[in-house]
């Protein structure tokens, strides 16, 4: 027996309150079921005819999120290790700078869990492009690759929920403290970025 698609309506609805999650969650991310619901043009009932609850709703929002973060993973196919890695920094962070309130959101810890599940390609391509560039000595080699790995990754949570994204800054910043926690001097991500400009820092 087969499975009947949704109605184009549902799908409509659906696809409604996922837009106004976001965007209300971004003005107020402790909004409730009620007010995303009106946000959206929609009634409690209806949206919990398609979530089960706020909760749910966050889940499937981080999904979403994670699917393009794991896009730009594997958009990245820079041969020099750390030129893959600002690049990669880059990219991440112009998209979580759109939706920076539902980044943060994705990596409290409530949902941490979930989140590194969504995320499962994009970590295993930074763990990949670690131990690349520790092979060729692009990258420190004091720490092991996955210690290593796991230092990026929190730094960049750490930048995504502490940094205002609309500062001056701050896309600049987002990827030079990768790129130090890597091992690279100021000096040198200096002379990187300076002889790439097609990464762009300025989100």
């Amino acid at each position: 027996m087969s499975t009947r698609a949704p109605r184009s309506d549902a799908r409509a609805n659906r696809a409604g309150i996922l837009a106004a999650a976001s965007e209300t969650l971004a003005h107020d991310p402790h909004a409730s079921v009620d007010v995303i619901a009106r946000s959206a043009g929609l009634s409690r009932r209806t949206l919990y005819g398609h979530f089960d609850d706020r909760d749910a709703l966050i889940r499937e929002l981080i999904a979403n999120g994670a699917q393009r973060f794991n896009a730009i993973a594997e958009s990245v196919t820079d041969a020099d290790s750390r030129l893959a890695l600002a690049r990669l920094a880059a990219r991440l962070w112009q998209e979580a700078a759109h939706v920076q309130v539902a980044a943060a959101l994705a990596l409290d810890e409530a949902h941490v869990e979930h989140t590194a599940a969504a995320l499962a390609p994009l970590r295993r391509a930074v763990a990949a492009l670690v131990t690349r560039g520790q092979d060729d000595g692009s990258f420190r080699t004091d720490l092991a690759a996955p210690t290593l790995a796991r230092l990026i990754e929190e730094m960049a949570r750490t930048v995504v929920a502490r940094t205002d994204a609309a500062s001056a800054g701050a896309a600049s910043l987002a990827v030079r403290v990768v790129l130090s926690i890597a091992g690279l001097s100021w000096h040198e991500a200096d002379e990187l970025l300076a002889a790439h400009p097609d990464i762009s820092v300025d989100a």
